[in-house]
């Protein structure tokens, strides 16, 4: 992915907190999950999904609108500025490359050390943050499509809880090999009932592990998530 170097260009002296939010937006706009003239979820909602204060949301939208990658539109919210289209030229032919497996053996890289880094690093909020989005998942479980986004959102926030801005936008980039038309298709139609089931249970499973500080299950979780995964790929019964 290649990112304009003063998209991350110096800015003043920030707290470690304002630091991450600024650098999880950023990698969202580069990555354009929040697309050119999109309006942001709100300083409220976004506060709530990254698990930090709203008052530090606030400082790195300030930061993003003084480096022209959002704009603020009195009464009616905030809008992306940055046009994504150049880092997203480099990066679309990649994931539309990768293989389904060749998928697999990235997130078997990735997946398990961001568990490890996240468990580390993530404060108290970002822990209900995540506890959340795992409410969500549960909400959507008769819903393949809506469930399949939500989990790709669970495993965001802990690439995003790493504080690792490289690990954030290399997982950005695993999430849009995981968009590719093939992969919704064939989870529509060999993931029923049972499998999401079994998936929301190792995701509660996984999320306490990760409020309770225990490295070496979430990491064997986040593993036995890919083998599951690996099953519907292959065509494996359970």
């Amino acid at each position: 992915m290649t990112v304009p170097s003063r998209l991350f260009a110096d800015t003043p002296a920030l707290g470690a907190t304002v630091r991450q939010v600024l650098d999880t937006l950023k990698g969202r706009i580069v990555a354009g999950e929040y697309p050119l003239d999109a309006r942001l979820p709100s300083e409220r909602q976004l506060a709530q999904d990254m698990g930090v204060a709203r008052n530090t949301v606030r400082e790195a939208l300030d930061i993003l609108e003084g480096q022209g990658m959002i704009r603020r539109r009195a009464g009616a919210g905030t809008f992306v500025a940055h046009d994504p289209a150049g880092s997203k030229a480099s990066t679309a032919p990649v994931a539309a490359e990768t293989g389904p497996l060749q998928l697999q053996v990235m997130r078997g890289i990735l997946e398990p050390e961001m568990v490890r880094l996240a468990i580390v690093a993530m404060p108290p909020r970002r822990i209900e943050a995540l506890g959340a989005a795992l409410g969500r998942m549960e909400e959507a479980s008769g819903d393949v499509a809506a469930f399949l986004r939500l989990e790709e959102e669970f495993h965001r926030l802990i690439a995003e809880a790493t504080g690792n801005p490289l690990l954030i936008a290399c997982y950005a980039l695993v999430i849009e090999a995981r968009r590719q038309e093939f992969r919704t298709a064939l989870y529509r139609r060999r993931l029923g009932p049972a499998r999401i089931a079994a998936s929301l249970r190792r995701t509660r499973a996984l999320f306490d592990a990760i409020a309770a500080r225990d490295i070496e299950t979430g990491c064997e979780l986040m593993r036995l998530g890919l083998v599951e995964d690996q099953k519907i790929l292959l065509g494996e019964d359970d």
